[in-house]
């Protein structure tokens, strides 16, 4: 299992429990993002910067993440595409995103666009809070231990 992670928008706080999680876990994980990034000193950890442009990461990650892989993003469409190729995906606040979940995911995301070009103010989401934090790192390890018994 390789660990792809949506950078640009990621929380610094995610990305140390990810470097984290790759050290205890020996999984490979590839921060991709259009801006230079620093990340620890390991050889099973890499960013990846991409130009900059619309969904360039996004299509960086579909184009190199495989089946039992997983992928970390907020992005609705890049989750429900990662999902077709096989992946596993959870957001950075820990939720998880599975067949059964992501068309509604999509729903929601579309009537919220729509809503805000009608020129509705639908606010943003809520700050990012410890207890975010506590629940990715939960989420994660959850998902980490299951993928371990499969071996």
């Amino acid at each position: 299992m390789h660990i792809w992670v949506d950078a640009d928008a990621c929380p610094v706080v995610i990305k140390e429990i990810l470097y984290r999680a790759a050290q205890r876990w020996q999984r490979s994980l590839t921060l991709v993002a259009n801006q230079m990034l620093h990340t620890p000193p390991s050889p099973l950890i890499r960013a990846v910067q991409v130009p900059r442009g619309f969904d360039v990461a996004d299509d960086y990650i579909v184009q190199h993440a495989s089946k039992g892989d997983l992928v970390i993003t907020g992005d609705i469409p890049l989750a429900a595409q990662a999902l077709e190729k096989g992946a596993l995906v959870l957001n950075p606040r820990g939720e998880r995103y599975t067949e059964d979940t992501i068309r509604e995911r999509l729903s929601v995301r579309d009537m919220m666009e729509e809503l805000r070009s009608a020129g509705i103010d639908t606010g943003g989401p809520a700050a990012f809070s410890q207890a975010d934090r506590r629940t990715f790192g939960n989420a994660l390890d959850r998902l980490m231990m299951a993928q371990a018994r499969l071996k």
